[in-house]
């Protein structure tokens, strides 16, 4: 009797709530950003490679982060490819996205999105998507890269009733390189991880820069993922890289070094403590950046390729 009164015990711990509670949450996503549909001739091959890519991958949802598209008719094609993906998919609003004069209630309308800040859950993990392009002041002018008082409110709140572990993807992001007050988010995510349980901020995955690069700072990671299509450089550095009828049609592909290949990834995060982001490798298009006289400032950084990277942070 003592023998299976023992047996018993075991499986009884095995199957309780505790043992079960201590077992890896993992969730994992395929990801890319800033194609710029407009910019590119081939954004529907580089859009197609990465749903292919997808098939394989089996991720429990994508997502993009921004500089897609303007909702210009001409441009339908790749949110056509972006809606025929079968499975859970999310947006992120970039400061490209309301070019030509749209609105950003147009984009957002012809995204079917009620807002451009909003969070979901999936796999034991909270996501939580921002939006960098408030205005600063009501009357200034072009491109933003702030976080005003309404959304940060929202963000407080978000964090407060957060039960899962937090990931924030935003296109502007909120590490060294981001919106202009980027430094007092940090201050308030990381205010967040001193009081709480297991409800914390992980890591923060951005567009918008074009670099490949990942920083951890107070424990909380700030990763920059490349372009799914080229570096820009500017008008002073223009250079015809493709036939004469491309360069017509796309009149801002010669100021870009394009990547040969679209850049993507897929990422698995782990609740054991890391953060896994598949490499993905590609070359220039033409002459590299320091070859037209660009200055190349962080050639660690300014790199057609998404490294393979295990980030490690503490759960």
């Amino acid at each position: 009797m003592r023998k299976i009164y023992a047996i018993c015990l075991i499986f009884s711990l095995l199957l309780s709530p505790v043992a079960f509670s201590q077992k890896a949450q993992k969730v994992k996503f395929g990801l890319f950003t800033d194609v710029h549909v407009p910019t590119m001739h081939d954004a529907k091959e580089r859009i197609t490679a990465f749903m292919d890519s997808m098939k394989t991958a089996k991720p429990d949802f994508i997502i993009e982060l921004g500089d897609f598209g303007t909702p210009a008719p001409k441009y339908a094609y790749g949110f056509d490819l972006w809606k025929a993906y079968p499975g859970l998919k999310y947006q992120v609003i970039g400061n490209h996205e309301m070019d030509g004069g749209y609105s950003l209630k147009q984009a957002l309308d012809y995204r079917g999105m009620p807002s451009s800040y909003y969070s979901f859950e999936n796999n034991g993990f909270y996501f939580i998507v921002l939006d960098g392009n408030d205005k600063k002041t009501p009357d200034v002018k072009g491109y933003q890269q702030y976080m005003g008082e309404t959304q940060l409110a929202w963000l407080k709140g978000e964090l407060d009733k957060a039960k899962m572990p937090i990931i924030i993807f935003s296109h502007q992001g909120l590490g060294k390189d981001g919106v202009d007050n980027a430094a007092d988010i940090r201050a308030m995510l990381e205010a967040h991880n001193k009081k709480a349980g297991k409800n914390k901020v992980i890591v923060n995955f951005y567009g918008h820069i074009h670099y490949d690069r990942a920083d951890e700072i107070n424990g909380i990671w700030y990763v920059c993922i490349n372009s799914m299509s080229y570096k820009w450089l500017g008008e002073e550095y223009g250079h015809v890289r493709y036939s004469e009828q491309v360069d017509k049609d796309f009149k801002w592909i010669k100021y870009t070094t394009p990547y040969k290949d679209p850049l993507y990834t897929v990422i698995e995060i782990s609740t054991k403590g890391t953060i896994t982001i598949a490499g993905k490798k590609s070359e220039w298009v033409g002459p590299p950046p320091e070859k037209v006289g660009f200055p190349v400032q962080n050639p660690e950084y300014e790199v057609p390729e998404i490294r393979a990277r295990t980030l490690k942070f503490k759960p």
